[in-house]
């Protein structure tokens, strides 16, 4: 349902000819399937993070508006749909569990996925169409965010900015956008609204804001949505390659940056990341090799330990002396150091013990990083030095669990969301509400989705 080809003239329009046509397009089995996978891990990050502390203030807030409306607070009660958004999406991003772009888009589930959610709750909206909406709007932010390692996102995290709150926001104007079935002029407006919100600063993370950040997208993303439909206009010109959002935040000193076109002629979806670890997506390939040698270091002292990192760790995961739980998911010597002494590093592993473990200060001591141009962010090289060993020992990761050319296995997810869920709302909710997740779209089940997680 794409425009002719003669009347897409810009990037915007090209997008909203996208978006038009997203209730009626036809979706491949294993789109959906994707799709899916990304809710059920969605849904568990943000039901399993509802009562987190970086989480509490903002529902405080929120519930406190008291705003009317028809949209679902997870865990909580119901609200109009862009307050809705503001918690949920901190909930999602909480505990920076959620899912990743491989590509470089930042964590497109949690603004795109809780806005559609808040929206189809307002509107009563199908799960069929729900799911489209949801689909719609990771590729659009896939897009505009991706391009890999020389591309948009990677190029906004070393000039200080977070792909997920700056890209976020037109994820979840798109999302809102489908299901409130705007026309092509009111998607390209809603678009620029959101666009021209953009923001937020890497420099928060291990912060309460990082997890802010995924919920302000969302909200904004509605906001601007709900302006266009009421005739609000924005510059439709924000996406293009000149004077607009890549040439301010991006491009402005050297301009060496992949773009990715506006192709919807594949799935980005199905390039999805998924983290078996509580922490920073950057530290989960230096995780994975130091669980490698849990049991060979098990009560022997470390004398040094080398771990050879992708550059993009040094600017997103290098917090030296992390003095909070949440801190500690930013530290790739501090995530190195736990995996070698036995931790799982799941959810509830980031406690305040962290803060009284003397044997991750004194390996994070002793830790060296390497950032090696050129090695893949899915890859991490690690090798440990044992008091009385001539030889050190060593673990490879070259890709990491959760990357699409590694998938976690269904068993893998499954003890994810069961983790997360079942403290909360108890095992036999958490088995129906991920049964429900995995037929999204038959009718009736998205009701029932969201009863399971009110209040």
């Amino acid at each position: 349902m794409n425009a002719p080809a003669e009347l897409v003239t810009s990037r915007s329009q090209a997008i909203a000819a996208y978006v038009a046509g997203a209730l009626t397009r036809e979706y491949p089995a294993e789109v959906l399937t994707a799709a899916k996978l990304a809710l059920i891990d969605t849904m568990g990050c943000a039901v399993g993070a509802w009562d987190d502390e970086c989480v509490r203030p903002v529902r405080r807030v929120v519930e406190g508006w008291r705003a009317p409306g028809n949209a679902q607070i997870f865990m909580g009660g119901s609200t109009t749909p862009a307050f809705a958004a503001l918690a949920n999406g901190a909930m999602a991003h909480a505990m920076d569990y959620d899912d990743a772009h491989q590509m470089g888009a930042g964590h497109i589930s949690c603004p795109c996925a809780t806005a559609a959610l808040a929206v189809a709750g307002q509107l009563g909206s199908s799960g069929k169409d729900t799911l489209a909406a949801f689909i719609t709007a990771f590729e659009v932010m896939a897009r505009i965010g991706g391009g890999g390692p020389q591309g948009v996102g990677r190029n906004l995290h070393k000039r200080g900015l977070h792909p997920t709150s700056v890209f976020g926001r037109i994820g979840a104007a798109v999302a809102a956008s489908v299901l409130m079935r705007l026309t092509p002029q009111q998607i390209e407006y809603a678009i620029g609204a959101a666009a021209t919100t953009a923001g937020g600063l890497v420099g928060s993370f291990g912060t309460h804001a990082k997890p802010f950040h995924g919920g302000k997208a969302a909200m904004d993303g509605i906001l601007a949505a709900e302006l266009a439909q009421a005739d609000f206009q924005s510059s439709t010109k924000l996406l293009e390659l000149e004077k607009g959002l890549y040439e301010v935040f991006i491009q402005t000193q050297d301009r060496k940056v992949d773009i990715p076109p506006m192709d919807f002629s594949y799935w980005e979806i199905k390039r999805n990341g998924f983290k078996p670890y509580a922490a920073c997506r950057a530290t989960h390939a230096s995780i994975q090799s130091s669980r490698k040698l849990t049991a060979q270091v098990a009560g022997r002292k470390i004398t040094k330990v080398h771990v050879k990192v992708h550059p993009n760790v040094a600017i997103v995961a290098n917090n030296p002396s992390p003095q909070t739980p949440l801190a500690h998911k930013f530290s790739v010597r501090y995530c190195v150091a736990m995996g070698l002494t036995g931790y799982r590093l799941v959810a509830s592993d980031f406690n305040a013990k962290l803060l009284q473990d003397k044997k991750l200060k004194e390996i994070a001591a002793v830790t060296e990083v390497e950032v090696v141009p050129d090695q893949p962010q899915y890859e991490a090289h690690l090798t440990v030095h044992v008091e009385g060993e001539a030889q050190p020992l060593h673990a490879d990761t070259m890709v990491v669990l959760g990357h699409a050319d590694n998938p976690m296995s269904e068993d893998e997810v499954w003890g994810k969301f069961d983790g997360l869920v079942s403290p909360v709302i108890g095992a036999d909710k958490a088995r129906a509400l991920y049964d429900l997740l995995k037929h999204f779209e038959a009718p009736g089940n998205l009701n029932k989705i969201i009863s399971l997680v009110a209040r």
